[in-house]
Formats: C-alpha cells, structure tokens, sequence
C-alpha cells in the first residue's frame, strides 16, 4: 500500500539521491547531478513556508518526490507555487506513482488555500493531472523559457488563472537559467 508523507527532514539524503538517479538514469549523469543538487537546495535552502515536498513510500522503500516552491508575481496576490522537480524511481515508473503523488499533492495545496500551481515540463504528462499551457505572456516565468509549450498551470479554485500581473520571481534554488 502506498503511503505519502510531507516530512522530508530525515529523508533528505534519499531524495537527493532519487532525483539524481532517475534524472540520471533518463537525461544522462550531468543532468542527474543538475536535478539532485535542485532538490538538496530546495530542500536545505528554502525557506519552510515557501517549500512543499510530498513523497511516497510503500514499506519504507521511497518510490517517488515532488517539490512545491513559492512563486511570487509582485502584482498579484493570489498564492502561488510551482511545481519542479518530479522523481518516480526507475523501477515504480507507469504505476500510477507520479500521478497519485501529484493528485495528492494538489488535494493538499487546495485544501491550504492555494490559488494557482504552475509548472515547466511535458504538457502530455501533466494534462493527466488537470494542468494546461499558459500563455508566457499572460503568466510571465521568472526566467525565459528555452520551450514555452512547456509552461503549464492549474487553478485550484473555481477561477480560471486569467492574465497573472506582474513579473514573477521564484525561489533562490529555482532560479537558474539551467532549469529553464
């Protein structure tokens, strides 16, 4: 039975390690040393209210880890986060890990009060869990995106995301044009 869990402090060392091999086993070393350094800073340097980290674990074996991280638009004061990065461990991928953790993890921003949740990735895997393309121009990245078609969102409310005034600015460990 899969279990999730939002308390990384002890896990941190396994994170690390999933996002470094599963990026590694995927995009090569370079990029799972990239992504693994990505979830080490989120994790030690973000601070703990503009940090989400939701893993899942089935008898203490860590299958999978997503990381939520503040986003701010500096004209806009609806909530925010962006979601990135995103580790399925090689053995556990096309279970229905991914989409679970992610389900769960949007049940648990919604139920905090979260208005909006974006993303940078694959619009084919992250429609299946309700997250469409949004115009760069009308939600503005915090860095230039090297493919656009990859900025994705999802209202958690009622609303629809609209137009996001403002630049954005996105947490110290995110921001890094590698990543974009």
């Amino acid at each position: 039975m899969v279990t999730y869990s939002s308390d990384f402090s002890s896990d941190i060392d396994r994170i690390v390690d999933l996002f470094a091999d599963t990026f590694s086993d995927s995009e090569g070393a370079d990029e799972g040393q990239l992504i693994g350094g990505l979830a080490r800073d989120l994790m030690v340097k973000t601070p703990n209210d503009d940090l989400m980290v939701f893993s899942a674990f089935e008898d203490k074996v860590l299958l999978g880890t997503i990381m939520f991280s503040r986003l701010i638009f500096l004209e806009d004061l609806r909530e925010m986060f962006i979601l990135s990065p995103v580790a399925v461990a090689r053995h556990h991928q096309g279970k229905g890990v991914g989409t679970g953790l992610l389900n769960y993890g949007l049940q648990e921003l919604r139920a905090l009060g979260i208005d909006i949740v974006l993303t940078y990735g694959d619009p084919n895997y992250y429609a299946r869990v309700g997250f469409t393309q949004v115009d760069p121009q009308s939600v503005q990245p915090p860095l230039p995106l090297s493919q656009p078609e990859g900025w994705l969102g999802q209202s958690l409310t009622h609303y629809l995301i609209g137009k996001v005034a403002g630049p954005s600015r996105c947490v110290e460990a995110l921001d890094n044009p590698d990543y974009w």
